[in-house]
């Protein structure tokens, strides 16, 4: 870590870079209280968990690297999402099973510390016979001290050190990658905004890089950009499960709004121009959450019904209603122009029309009141997505 990173640190103490700074030194002072203690079996157990850490971090990386891309490939032959509603516990269940497929960074850590704590679990199975061998080799297994081998006890305390400051990186390593595990599946849980702002995952990108591989290749120079994109994409991800069921009254009327159109460009203007003149933006809602921070949430047959809401709700039900129609559709949050020279938080909608990436259109249909917002030319000068 830089020292002006460290600096930082102790000016604006940060909880998680606090948590893993305790490791690494709680690691050290073990490894030379380890090292002075003056047996050889004692040393021997902190030199074998320190080699284990360490393998097993190289060995679960190179095997997470394997198995990404073939878990990634059976889920996305296997994984299919019941056309019904779904049940609290069914919509985590396909939340984090979609998601495993479909993100990367995500998958790479949850099977990279599956494959860690399988891999310690082994070495633990191999532990006795490699203790066994080691001390049938000094001195027909006596136990030796550490002040009669070459070096004495400081040279004892520095090995022990060494081995310490080991160990406590790999602590750490895994603490970082079970907090991105953790946010990722929680993007809302307790805590989840200040690790996904912590600047300890600069300094992650730099250790994750010798075993993620390909994992973080293209993703930026920093890793924080790129979690930070899956959170996102977690979030969104979560309003697709939960919407992906369709009531039958607006499966009905999404059909009966696109029934005349010809291409998949008219069906998604019919639906934006059905939306934008029949949904109205909930004000009440959007003012108790900017002055009170109270969120309502509210569901696309709620909307639907009511006919009102704020963006996040007009983009969920557009959709499920796009679906309904057959299209391809997402929801896309972001930063949205408040017409005053500044940026809040918004979400709206692309529908893919064509083929390949060039085939997706951006369009607001909460901002159709005051103005064409179907796919008009300098979208992205308004709308800054976030993922």
């Amino acid at each position: 870590m830089p020292m002006n990173n460290w600096d930082q640190l102790i000016r604006e103490p940060e909880p998680v870079a606090i948590i893993v700074l305790l490791l690494l030194l709680g690691s050290l002072v073990q490894g030379m209280r380890r090292g002075a203690s003056g047996s050889a079996r004692r040393l021997f157990y902190f030199v074998w968990e320190g080699v284990v850490i360490v393998v097993c971090l190289v060995l679960a990386g190179q095997l997470t690297n394997v198995c990404s891309p073939v878990i990634a490939d059976w889920l996305t032959r296997h994984v299919n999402i019941p056309l019904r509603e779904l049940g609290d516990v069914e919509q985590a269940w396909f939340t984090l099973l979609t998601s495993l497929r479909d993100f990367a960074l995500l998958r790479y850590g949850v099977l990279f510390l599956i494959s860690y704590l399988l891999l310690r679990a082994l070495a633990s199975l191999v532990e006795p016979l490699i203790e066994r061998f080691v001390f049938s080799m000094l001195k027909g297994g006596r136990e030796e001290s550490v002040q009669e081998l070459p070096g004495k006890r400081s040279a004892s305390r520095v090995v022990g050190a060494i081995i310490g400051a080991a160990h406590g990186a790999g602590r750490s390593f895994i603490f970082v990658a079970l907090l991105f595990v953790y946010v990722s599946l929680v993007p809302n849980g307790w805590f989840t905004d200040k690790i996904s702002k912590s600047p300890l995952y600069t300094e992650a990108a730099s250790w994750l890089a010798p075993v993620a591989g390909d994992v973080l290749a293209g993703q930026g120079p920093v890793l924080t950009e790129a979690v930070q994109a899956q959170f996102q994409q977690i979030l969104q991800r979560k309003y697709e499960i939960i919407d992906y069921a369709v009531p039958a009254e607006i499966e009905k009327a999404a059909l009966y709004v696109t029934k005349d159109a010809l291409t998949n460009e008219d069906k998604a203007r019919k639906l934006y121009d059905w939306l934008g003149t029949r949904i109205a933006y909930d004000w009440d809602k959007a003012r108790n959450y900017e002055q009170f921070g109270i969120w309502k949430e509210q569901t696309p047959p709620q909307t639907f019904v009511t006919r009102k809401g704020v963006c996040i709700d007009i983009a969920r039900l557009y959709a499920v209603m796009a679906r309904s129609a057959g299209l391809e559709v997402r929801v896309v949050t972001g930063m949205g122009a408040d017409g005053r020279g500044g940026y809040g938080p918004h979400a709206w909608n692309e529908v893919k029309i064509g083929e390949g990436d060039s085939g997706w259109i951006p369009l607001d249909a909460t901002w159709a009141s005051s103005g064409d917002w179907f796919n008009p030319p300098q979208f992205e000068q308004t709308h800054i997505r976030d993922a």
